[in-house]
């Protein structure tokens, strides 16, 4: 997306931004991470593979997401992952 035009849009209040952005790949700049490693079948990682491509995102998104939805999360979706 050109920034020009985000930049007008936002300035000019015109509608909400975030219609403008794909979240999904959003992260949170202060949030501090911590690397896991998991051993899953591959069956399975092929499943969340064909399942992130459907969705538009990434493997780790998808986990991500789902893990948050689980555990009840109120950041919503991936936001700040």
């Amino acid at each position: 997306m050109n920034s020009d035009f985000f930049d007008r849009k936002f300035n000019d209040n015109e509608a909400d931004v975030l219609d403008e952005l794909d979240l999904s790949t959003a992260v949170h700049p202060n949030r501090r991470s911590t690397e896991v490693v998991l051993a899953l079948p591959a069956a399975m990682v092929e499943r969340l593979d064909i399942e992130a491509e459907r969705l538009g995102v990434t493997r780790e998104n998808l986990i991500k997401q789902w893990l948050a939805e689980r555990l009840g999360s109120t950041s919503g979706h991936s936001r700040g992952y």
